[in-house]
């Protein structure tokens, strides 16, 4: 095996800010960190992650999706003054807000599914506030430069220079942190108008009050307090212990072919000593967006980024070494590499052990293969995230955007006429759930010999009546019910409104009950 002397590999003076060896209070004052830019597979992985989820917040409000002359054309639109929700071609009412409850177990299951498998998958590469401060760093790094220039800019004297250099980064952090918040209310109002509505000053207080306070919390969580939202303020940490297994992939140091560390491997070989891949380079801590050393092992503060994992390979290319010494990997891959390494824990990692002769990796390793996920765990997320996914979209296929409720009076429950029949009066409700307006037939069923008659319908009493509905909107109808004295039933009878949609072959029924006195004894 080929081994290039360590005046080969810069080492970087990088500390984690809570080492293994000295562990600071939980309420310990903050260490700044200063990560140092990398460069590698992950990084680039991350960068096409930020620019998608970033794309999607902003310009999401501004895509238009044609749903006729009665609604809006705002492809994703809260619409909280008419009570809607309206996605792409999916509207969504109060009464269907199980809709909402359903995305969000699927969300949940689906961060379970996600952890469970490739661990903290979500807070590395998607989770807002990893995608903010990576977005805050660029900016921070075009301006004072990268690790070395900037720990040198904020332990040097305040001079012109840094003045500007630290009020142009905030100036853009804050106008980063401003575009943010006002992206966010364009979701509740047609974006365009919002917009003019803002710029002009006339837009509603809240609408003000919404951007100041979410450009308050951006730039405090994205450039100020950074580490601190994930080490502190977040549960998931915390939480994630609970969905890992042993077949987990997580970020890992392979300490089983990373030790013994040395500084002179040559020396060291030279002098018989045992010397592991690990060449103590820091590289691994100075690029941790976290400020912690992965070579501890797991911490609540990895959010799995993967960032160590490139820069230790760019340290592994240049020694002319295998990659992989951070790398993704199972507790029970580690675990079965460690009892190589250490003869089945009877002596300290020997790297003698995990490699043949001519330097190559034993036939005894144990590595990862895409199986090792699908596991029972893995397939009982999957069936119960898919479950809830078929439940939603069977019903919204199947869902009838025509609704009918009634309501009978309660004072007086019935009245009787001069002719000897009996009235009942209902509030009828017709819901039309589609943005078009349509001709709404309403027939009584049952209740024999009664008619019916509805104020504002200039039509004489009858079996059934026809009503326009508007687009998107609730129509309320007070309707009157006469039965002959003679085909009275009972005291309680029960008959159904049906309301009829000819067009769009859509119904709907309601049973109510028709009141009368009760029968002389």
């Amino acid at each position: 095996m080929k081994v290039l002397d360590q005046t080969q590999v810069e080492r970087l003076e990088a500390e984690a800010v809570n080492s293994a060896r000295v562990r600071q209070p939980l309420y310990a004052p903050r260490r700044k960190i200063f990560p140092k830019r990398a460069s590698g597979s992950f990084r680039r992985f991350k960068w096409l992650v930020m620019a998608i989820t970033l794309g999607i917040y902003y310009l999401t409000p501004w895509l238009r999706w044609d749903r006729g002359a009665f609604a809006p054309d705002q492809a994703v639109l809260l619409d909280l003054a008419n009570r809607r929700f309206y996605f792409f071609f999916i509207e969504i009412w109060p009464q269907e807000f199980y809709y909402v409850a359903g995305l969000l177990m699927m969300a949940g299951i689906g961060l379970f599914l996600i952890t469970s498998t490739v661990g903290r998958a979500w807070c590395g590469y998607t989770c807002p506030q990893t995608v903010w401060v990576d977005l805050f760093l660029v900016v921070e790094r075009a301006i004072e430069g990268d690790r070395n220039a900037r720990m040198k800019l904020d332990a040097g004297p305040w001079t012109a220079r840094k003045l500007v250099l630290r009020a142009s980064k905030h100036a853009i952090w804050l106008v980063i942190a401003a575009a943010t918040g006002g992206a966010w209310i364009f979701y509740f109002a047609d974006a365009p108008t919002l917009a003019g509505e803002v710029f002009h000053g006339t837009a509603a207080p809240v609408a003000y009050v919404t951007i100041l306070v979410l450009t308050a919390t951006t730039y405090t969580f994205g450039g100020l307090m950074r580490e601190q939202v994930c080490t502190y303020m977040c549960p998931w940490p915390r939480i994630q212990a609970a969905m890992l297994d042993e077949n987990s992939l997580t970020v890992t140091y392979n300490d089983w072919r990373g030790e013994p560390r040395s500084r002179h491997a040559k020396k060291a070989l030279a002098a018989g000593q045992l010397v592991g891949d690990c060449v103590d380079c820091n590289a691994c801590v100075a690029v941790c967006p976290m400020g912690i050393d992965i070579r501890d092992g797991q911490q609540l503060e990895c959010i799995t980024c993967a960032l160590c994992i490139d820069a230790c390979d760019s340290v592994m290319d240049k020694l002319g070494r295998q990659r992989g010494l951070i790398s993704y990997a199972t507790l029970s891959d580690y675990n079965a590499n460690m009892a190589v390494a250490t003869a089945g824990g009877s002596r300290p990692v020997d790297p003698s052990l995990v490699r043949t002769a001519d330097g190559a990796f034993s036939e005894k390793l144990a590595h990862f293969h895409i199986r090792k996920i699908f596991r029972p765990r893995t397939f009982i997320y999957l069936g119960a995230w898919s479950a809830v996914g078929l439940a939603l979209l069977y019903s919204l296929l199947t869902r009838e955007r025509l609704e009918l409720n009634v309501l009978h009076d309660r004072n007086p429950q019935f009245v009787t006429l001069s002719d000897g029949s009996i009235r009942n009066g209902y509030t009828v409700k017709l819901l039309n759930m589609i943005p078009e307006p349509r001709t709404i037939v309403v027939t009584l069923q049952g209740l024999p010999g009664a008619e019916m008659s509805a104020v504002g319908i200039e039509l004489p009493p009858a079996r059934s009546f026809a009503t326009l509905a508007d687009p998107d909107r609730l129509k309320t109808l007070k309707v009157f019910v006469r039965q002959p004295a003679d085909q009275i039933g009972g005291a309680a009878q029960s008959f159904k409104f049906l309301i009829e949609d000819k067009a769009g072959l859509e119904s709907a029924e309601y049973t109510a009950t028709f009141n009368a006195p009760e029968p002389a004894r």
